[in-house]
């Protein structure tokens, strides 16, 4: 079993499991390769690269193979194959054959493949190693405080939730023990900065002395929001999850990283960083290999030319029922099972198929775009359908269980994520096997289903309350006799050939309406699910209220359920307003904890890019006096300690401890909160006031 992979002076060192232990097994005759082909596959671009780079010392074996250089490819095409010495030399020849075709060729002469995968997953893929264990991998816990970090202050480290020891020596001592006595494979860490931290204090985290620096930290805008890469580290012979720095980890746990360790074949310090599109992209290079497909360095499948009707009709999104906002009695909610994947699944909705040269049968919905049916399979459709099958026999699995399945429940929700992805990375400029057209005939598909779904359960006797993307929230019609709602699920399954699943009954469902504008909020809601469906889960189900936001302070978070639960039981806005005042006279008296108190917010500048005199700012201005470095993309957790000041002072950062806090404000947060309980029966924040006295007292005095 090769645990982790590392690259010493550009050679691979696999490092395999020998009994309790690994042993470091090096690959010298390891030689990376990239690929070269000419536009319109003219031979003598090839032979002038040839020529160019048969002197270059990096450069080991040049050769002409044959490889499709798409999925849709029907001939192999002639390539450039360009064997290089070391590891990390492939991205500085592949940019120096750029600035050669630059400088005598037009651009766009030569289309470059396999330039930008990670070390380890190109050492496995071109060697058919691999990388998932054989054996359950031993870990290792290691987390210290941001403050702590900061400082550079081992001495509050925790091994395994146990700290490390009160000054240096003790520090290094426990660390030393406990890797000696537990040998793990795999090091956990609040923040990989902690290697470099732990080297100073003379803690060697590797099977050998030593570690390196893969690359240093970073901010980035992805989808329009901003995002934070710290500094990555690798020691020798153990690999490092970085929990700040893991998607995965951070939504399934280590079981959700070891299932994907399978079925990526990527090594583990590899994976456990890379975000979930990466998880697919690496799933989609494999399948690529095994269909003598190289990975593109730059996507270059552009889209088609569409008149402006196809152009309007093919860029609407997702399809949804606009509610009403209210309040829904007896309430069914039916969900299409996986419904974007196995649209691609079952409709073979691929790269390679949708919009063909040989045929022009108008098979997607509204749009017209064929679906060759001249090829076995689709490429989409095999990468994902393991992913569906092994999450419909995991879910399975749990049903047949008694008690909890965290294993279980990892495997699943790792799956789940890397599922979501397969359908809006269809559209990403960068994705290397994306195509628009793709993304817009999956949406158009699930439009018709929508529709299908709902014209059955209407005939059957039930309406629409909600709908969007791929679930509905139907109910009885009063006027008319009712099928059951799982016949008519049944029926529809049968029709689009997707699952439409029975997700469960509410009693009463609450659709929330818009803030600032009219008409409802689609993915504002909350209701409560039947006795015949909660079992021991969650009595409420919510959605985009305040309780589900991770800007919301525990104390806000839990003052919201509580008056949730008044209005399920009293359904009247005064009984919730009375339940109000005693949140806010604990409040007022200063009785809660300010660790409950702690709003953790996403920053996306630094604090002198900020204009308005925001919270953000004053929490970042704070980290600045304190010596804490916070950069664009991460969080910063802060209480609010007088909201009418401006600047740092105007809150305490969490792991300052403060010991005061503004009432006022977080009082203003509870209002808020019980205004999104209250607001499907028509009050607004006046009305809460209003109830809650004649006149609203800002100082609070009026609820001690």
């Amino acid at each position: 079993m090769t645990i982790t992979i590392d690259v010493e002076a550009g050679t691979p060192v696999r490092w395999v499991t020998d009994g309790d232990g690994a042993t470091p097994i090096p690959d010298p005759d390891y030689e990376p390769a990239l690929y070269a082909a000419a536009r319109n596959d003219r031979t003598r671009y090839l032979d002038w690269l040839a020529d160019a780079l048969a002197a270059d010392p990096k450069v080991t074996v040049l050769r002409t193979e044959r490889h499709f250089r798409s999925l849709g490819a029907e001939e192999r095409s002639p390539m450039l194959r360009i064997n290089v010495d070391r590891l990390g030399e492939v991205r500085q020849v592949a940019r120096e054959i750029r600035q050669r075709e630059h400088r005598e060729h037009a651009p766009g002469t030569l289309s470059l493949y396999d330039i930008d995968l990670d070390p380890g997953f190109r050492y496995c893929l071109d060697t058919d190693c691999d990388p998932a264990p054989d054996r359950p991998l031993r870990t290792l816990d290691l987390s210290l405080p941001p403050a702590a970090l900061a400082d550079g202050d081992v001495t509050k480290l925790s091994v395994e939730g146990n700290p490390g020891g009160d000054d240096h020596e003790a520090v290094r001592e426990t660390v030393e023990n406990t890797l000696a006595e537990r040998n793990p494979d795999v090091l956990v860490v609040s923040s990989a900065d902690l290697v470099p931290l732990l080297s100073k204090a003379g803690v060697d985290l590797g099977r050998r002395p030593g570690y390196r620096q893969l690359a240093g930290e970073s901010t980035y805008v992805s989808y329009g929001q901003v995002g934070h890469s710290p500094a990555r580290y690798a020691v020798p012979g153990r690999a490092i999850v970085d929990r700040s720095n893991s998607f995965l980890l951070s939504k399934s746990s280590m079981a959700g990283l070891r299932y994907f360790l399978d079925r990526v074949g990527k090594p583990l310090q590899e994976l456990a960083r890379d975000s979930i599109g990466g998880v697919l992209t690496a799933i989609e290079i494999r399948e690529a290999r095994n269909r003598d497909v190289l990975a593109p360095a730059q996507k270059r499948q552009t889209e088609r030319w569409k008149s402006l009707e196809t152009l309007h009709t093919a860029d609407r999104g997702g399809f949804s029922f606009q509610p009403e906002a209210a309040i829904y009695e007896n309430v069914h909610e039916l969900d299409f099972a996986s419904l974007y994947p196995n649209i691609i699944r079952e409709y073979r909705v691929s790269p390679e198929t949708v919009c063909c040269d040989c045929h022009d049968s108008g098979d997607v919905p509204e749009l017209g775009y064929s679906i060759c049916n001249s090829i076995d399979g689709s490429f989409l459709g095999d990468v994902l359908g393991p992913l569906l099958d092994d999450r419909r026999e995991l879910k399975n699995q749990r049903r047949e269980r008694t008690g909890p399945t965290p294993e279980l429940d990892a495997k699943i929700e790792a799956i789940k994520w890397v599922l979501v992805s397969c359908f809006g990375y269809q559209g990403y400029r960068h994705a290397k096997f994306g195509r628009i057209e793709v993304h817009e005939a999956i949406n158009a598909y699930a439009r018709e289903f929508m529709l299908t779904a709902k014209e059955h359960v209407e005939a059957a006797g039930w309406r629409v309350v909600h709908g969007i993307v791929d679930s509905l929230w139907v109910r009885p019609d009063p006027d008319r006799e009712q099928r059951p709602i799982r016949e008519v699920a049944a029926e529809v399954s049968e029709t689009v050939d997707i699952a439409l699943e029975h997700e469960g009954h509410f009693d009463w469902i609450a659709v929330c309406p818009r803030k600032r504008a009219s008409g409802s909020a689609l993915m504002r809601y909350f209701g409560r699910w039947g006795d015949e469906t909660v079992g021991d889960g969650e009595r409420y189900k919510l959605r985009g209220i305040e309780a589900r936001q991770r800007s919301t302070c525990p104390f806000v978070e839990r003052a919201q359920r509580d008056l949730l639960e008044v209005f399920d039981r009293e359904r009247a806005p005064e009984a919730v307003c009375g339940q109000l005042v005693r949140h806010l006279a604990t409040l007022n008296r200063g009785d809660v904890a300010t660790a409950d108190l702690q709003i953790t917010q996403r920053v996306s500048k630094s604090a002198d890019e900020y204009e308005c005199a925001s919270r953000a700012k004053a929490a970042l201005e704070r980290a600045e006096e304190v010596g804490l470095d916070r950069h664009p993309g991460q969080s910063v957790s802060y209480v609010v300690i007088d909201d009418d000041r401006r600047g740092p002072d105007r809150v305490r950062l969490a792991f300052e401890d403060p010991d005061a806090y503004d009432p006022d404000f977080y009082a203003d947060r509870v209002v808020r909160a019980a205004e999104s309980i209250l607001a499907p029966l028509g009050w607004e924040s006046d009305d809460i006031r209003r109830c809650l006295g004649e006149t609203w007292d800002a100082t609070l005095s009026s609820f001690e």
